[in-house]
């Protein structure tokens, strides 16, 4: 360990001092155990899965519907892949579901409904990374381990003042944090660091008043705990363009289809939509788009589009709306349904929310 990376005066980390604090102030989290009791390994790698790129205020309903409908992950793995997704339906990140789904079938059907106790098994699991493959080692079996997320991050950066900007710093922060791992309460330690992170060490305005690692921390001492950590500048995300086919039928029923198992949106329900999954349409596409219909219709623009963003890029689609006798489909594989927000992505139910404002169809009677 590098002494740029020690304390002021050498002092230890007051990993006490922080089991204090979480003992009177974490949270409790549906899929949270304490020390000596370990959480359902199930329910951590659910949590663990649905809180990536996601708050925990967002997580915590789904969580529970996901436990409630499938309590178990062999009931989770003999669930239709289509419920899973509808259920999943506004959490963003599709492939998550679809990888949450297939890692249930394997433990199910190949390791006796039990994760395996072993890191390089965990990281050959669909979906699960390093972090996640040691959250379950560290907080599901209470092994001794390395568990860091951006909220650590933040924590470790400012108690050893670490200004190597990340990413480049994360190697630094990981050594760190093995600094500071105590032998007592595994699965406690990087729970309290969440939680106090969360509400003490902010990313804006921390509380270093009111903390209880403040004697010992660097950045405290050298007044620049809001500075860290520092990151390297986010290069700015293109914007891509798409055209969404909304087509309202009588019964008031609108012509949706499943989108592709690979690809953004994999597997979910959806209006038809070209264009936006590629990054050269200009506005000419946009303007010449009808011609890529799903079907002939009298289609007509929306005066305004939606705007969304994904991980990398954001997207203008805008929105050409038809009505229709829903007596012909084309050549496209598709249904007619009064459509589902709670079972639609959250780009296609701005998309609805933008044609029923647009048309005013709260106010037509629609086909129960």
């Amino acid at each position: 360990m590098s002494s740029d990376l020690m304390p002021p005066s050498n002092a230890s980390f007051p990993g006490d001092d922080l089991f204090d604090w979480y003992d009177a102030h974490g949270r409790d989290l549906p899929w949270r155990h304490r020390w000596p009791a370990l959480a359902p390994v199930y329910h951590l790698w659910l949590s663990e899965i649905m809180l990536q790129q996601t708050i925990v205020k967002t997580v915590i309903p789904y969580f529970l519907e996901f436990t409630g409908r499938w309590p178990t992950i062999e009931s989770l793995a003999a669930a239709p892949v289509d419920e899973v997704l509808a259920a999943w339906a506004g959490l963003g990140y599709y492939a998550r579901a679809r990888n949450l789904h297939k890692t249930a079938q394997i433990i199910a059907a190949e390791h006796g409904g039990i994760f395996p106790v072993d890191q390089k098994t965990l990281l050959a699991l669909p979906g699960i990374g390093p972090y996640t493959a040691s959250a379950i080692m560290v907080m599901g079996y209470g092994q001794p381990g390395v568990v860091v997320d951006g909220n650590i991050e933040r924590v470790m950066s400012r108690f050893f003042a670490i200004k190597t900007p990340l990413p480049k710093a994360k190697k630094d922060i990981a050594a760190a944090y093995e600094q500071c791992r105590p032998t007592a309460r595994p699965s406690d330690f990087p729970q309290a660091l969440m939680d106090f992170a969360n509400a003490v060490c902010t990313p804006k305005a921390p509380g270093c008043g009111i903390c209880p690692l403040a004697n010992a921390c660097r950045a405290y001492a050298d007044d620049m705990a809001e500075q860290l950590p520092f990151k390297a500048p986010k290069r700015q995300k293109p914007t891509r363009r798409g055209v969404a086919f909304v087509a309202i039928n009588q019964d008031g029923e609108a012509f949706l289809e499943r989108r592709p198992d690979q690809g953004l949106l994999g597997g979910m329900v959806a209006f038809p939509s070209v264009g936006w999954t590629q990054t050269d349409w200009s506005d000419a596409d946009v303007r010449a788009a009808d011609s890529a219909a799903p079907f002939a219709a009298d289609w007509r623009q929306l005066p305004e589009p939606v705007h969304h963003v994904f991980t990398h890029f954001a997207l203008e689609m805008t929105i050409y709306y038809a009505e229709t006798n829903g007596s012909f489909i084309g050549a496209n594989s598709g249904w007619w349904q009064v459509p589902q927000p709670s079972q639609l992505p959250s780009l296609m139910r701005k998309v609805w929310k933008q044609v029923e404002t647009s048309m005013h169809l709260q106010a037509r009677p629609k086909k129960p």
